[in-house]
Formats: structure tokens, sequence, C-alpha cells
């Protein structure tokens, strides 16, 4: 036993540093997180939302003033780290992240101790530990940046566009891989608002669409979403903060990234991205950061890519905060849950809607906002709302909707209006994998360079 603790320590704490700057190989991680979740029970909460193809658990830690369960209105949060398996820093990063987090809260240190008081934060350092394990330390290419089975997980998920091509063609089922729908079940366990995926490779930070059908979303050589203005305020929100990020460095490989950003589809096609089912299905607004020109730096500097991200890791969850947050009652004063939470001019996909708690969750910038609130058997409320900026009070504006009964002249609708598309994917057999407490080639080729280039992200 005190073997076990001492080879512990030599994994934790380097002298005055805190935690060490290497790479931990899906043990040594899995015992970090055991580490910090039994030193750190009031503010942290370790979970697993499933395993890998060789059975290595995709660990979670959760950080907050209460990280067992969702608070009313306090915001989650997440960041994800190592789809990929060969890009390794945004691994390495979130380590560093929780610890300068649970250290700040009990050194009193004002940012992180706010940030975990407002805010509900989850962080998965690796999707792909068995690709992490079988990757050699190559800058460009890509051996380990596979799952076990051979697939590349940021091509895996539901595409909201690859049914509804100008010219049909037939849609083929995709087996989603099991790293893939143990993130799409753990979407439906928690109402994440914001959220980022940490690659390598570049440095820009990427926001949606991904993809495009050649419809109306695609204007000027980007695919637009309807809420482009709060993506690209995010994206800067990253690259702003970051030591070097805004001034565009092309890593030697394409054009500059004016500001460090870029629309995902301007820069490369991407079908079946996880930023995008994230934005689509989960209504949560979800970027890409590639954080390192190379995808394995050497040790060596590590420590230094640290200091250039660690500022904007917590500016970018403080975003959070933006917008409008509030309940829906109905004319009982009952919350409800799926009621449509729609602002004027945001024609989204798959329409906002209230989560079990009645909660809804818009990120939106400064400025006036109408909102319209449907809920069948209730006449719809419209309203319009002004907005102040929320990050800098680490609370988004608070808003509750009370919807009155529809007169009985009226016709009374007995649902609310589906998702304008439907999900073409064939779940697994028998399911996803469940959250369980700690105690217990591409559909669109666009030519040869094009697929290259996305082999490369």
């Amino acid at each position: 036993m005190g073997g076990v603790m001492l080879s512990l320590l030599l994994l934790l704490l380097t002298p005055g540093r805190g935690l060490e700057f290497r790479y931990h190989d899906t043990i040594e991680v899995e015992e970090y997180l055991l580490f910090i979740n039994k030193t750190y029970p009031n503010i942290t909460h370790l979970y697993s939302i499933g395993q890998s193809v060789q059975g290595r658990e995709l660990w979670v830690l959760a950080l907050g003033s209460s990280p067992r369960r969702h608070v009313l209105g306090i915001p989650e949060f997440k960041y994800i780290a190592n789809m990929h398996g060969n890009e390794v820093v945004g691994r390495v990063m979130l380590l560093q992240l929780i610890d300068h987090l649970v250290q700040g809260y009990y050194s009193n240190e004002p940012l992180s101790s706010r940030l975990l008081n407002s805010t509900r934060i989850h962080i998965l350092p690796s999707m792909n530990p068995d690709g992490f394990e079988a990757s050699d330390t190559n800058c460009v290419y890509s051996l380990g940046r596979f799952n076990q089975n051979g697939v590349d997980l940021n091509r895996n998920f539901p595409d909201s566009f690859s049914g509804r091509r100008r010219q049909q063609q037939p849609i083929q089922e995709v087996r989603r891989e099991v790293e893939v729908q143990a993130v799409m079940d753990w979407l439906k366990t928690e109402t994440f608002v914001l959220s980022a995926n940490l690659h390598g490779g570049a440095l820009v930070a990427s926001y949606p669409y991904d993809n495009s059908n050649g419809g109306r979303e695609l204007v000027g050589g980007a695919s637009v979403s309807p809420d482009n203005d709060v993506f690209v305020h995010l994206a800067k929100a990253y690259s702003y903060n970051h030591g070097s990020m805004h001034r565009g460095d092309s890593c030697h490989i394409s054009k500059p990234f004016t500001d460090g950003i870029t629309n995902g589809y301007q820069w490369y096609p991407l079908p079946g991205g996880m930023q995008d089912y994230n934005y689509i299905w989960a209504q949560c607004l979800e970027l890409t950061l590639e954080l390192s020109c190379c995808k394995y730096p050497p040790v060596n500097q590590l420590p230094s890519i640290w200091q250039q991200n660690r500022a904007a890791l917590l500016a970018f969850i403080k975003q959070v905060h933006l917008g409008v947050k509030g309940r829906v009652f109905d004319s009982s004063g009952i919350p409800v849950q799926n009621a449509m939470v729609e602002v004027s001019g945001r024609r989204n996909l798959c329409p906002f809607r209230t989560n079990q708690h009645g909660e809804y969750y818009r990120l939106l910038l400064p400025g006036n906002h109408t909102f319209t609130v449907t809920f069948p058997g209730h006449q719809a409320v419209t309203e319009t709302l002004n907005v102040p900026y929320g990050p800098d009070l680490y609370s988004a504006f608070t808003h509750n909707f009370l919807l009155p009964a529809q007169p009985t002249a009226s016709p009374v609708h007995t649902s609310t209006p589906p998702c304008n598309h439907t999900p073409h994917w064939m779940p697994l057999d028998g399911g996803g994998p469940t959250k369980r407490p700690l105690w217990v080639g591409l559909s669109l080729v666009l030519g040869l360079g094009m697929w290259l280039t996305s082999l490369l992200y």
C-alpha cells in the first residue's frame, strides 16, 4: 500500500508546481482522477459514461459546489479531449485545468472559486484512450488517431445534412462506435449549455457548421448557423485569451486564420462531426479547439503550452453565462418539460426546448431579443428582453415564462412540432452504456486533397 501511495505522489507532484508536466498513460490518468475525487469530495464527482472498444473506462470528473447533481439555474459545461488518440495536448491541458481549479478553489483564488460556485464543469480527459495507447509521437501522421476499430470518432456522429443532399442518395445506416454512443447517451442525461472538444495539429478555434448540403446555410463559402454571431464571439473569447492563437498562425499548412478562428465548413467540410451534433441535436453550443501545431509535442514544451492556454480555458468556461436562462411554467404554476423556447431570427434545425426541470438556457449576445414560448394546451407567449452581458457577473440574465391556458373555444393542440429532421442513425443493439458513478471512408468525398486535409485534424 505504501508503494502505491508513493507512486501516486510521484505521479501527481513536482516540487512547488503541482501536477507533473508529462504524458500520463491511461492507468495513471485514472489514478489521478481517483486521487482528486478522494481528496476533494466536496467539489468533485468522478463517474464513467461508458467504455472504449478495449474496455477502458471513459472517466468524467465533474467539478462544482454541487458536483453530484444538477442545481436549478446552474449551467452545465463540458470539455472533451483526446478524441483523436494521437492528438494529446488537450488531454494534458485538461488534467492541468483540473489541478488548477481544485488548488485555486481551496486557496480562495477568485476566478476558480467563482467558476466552481456558478457552474458545474464536466471534464472528459480522453474520449479515445485506446487510440492514445496505440499512438506514437509523430507531429503530423495519424497512428493512434482512430479507435480500436479503425474508425475516426469525429466522423461517426449523426449528421443533420447527410439525408438532405440536393441529389438524394440512399442513406446508409451507420453503426455508432461505443465511444460515440457513450457521448450521445451522456448528452441525454445533462442539459449541457456550452462545450469544447480539444484537438491538435493546428492553432485555431473552429465553430459550426462543419457540414452543409449546399442549402441556404451556405454563404460565401461558410456554412452559417442561426447562432453564428454567438459562435464567432465564443471563438474569439478563446483565441484572444490565448497567448498567440488570435494572431492567426497557419502552422505552415494553410492560409492564416483571421483572429485565430474559422467556420468549420469554410476550413474543410466534415460530415459526422461532434460539434454539429452537440449544437443541432443537444442544443449545446460547441467549438473545436486546435491547440498546437504538433499533435504530440515534446514534453519540454508542455509547460509553455499550458501557459498559452490557461487563461483561454478559464475565459471560455465563463461564456456559459451569456444570454438568458430561466424556467417555463404552465397556467397552474408547474414547470413544464419540452416547451419550445425560440428566439426571433434564429430558426434552429432543432428548436430549443425546456429540460425535465422546465429550464431553458439560450446563449445570446447583449441586446434586445424577442422570445416566443409554446407548449401544448397553452397560449404562446412572446416577450422582448433586454439582455445584459452575463459572464462578468457569472450569471446569465434570468427570466421565467408563465403560459396562460388555452381558451376552451380554441382548438387544443396535443403535441409540439417535432425537430425539423429525423436523425439518420441506428443505435447499437441494446442501447449505449449508462452513466455509472465511481462507487459501483467519409460519406462525402470532395477530392483527394480535401480528404487528406481532413485526416490531419
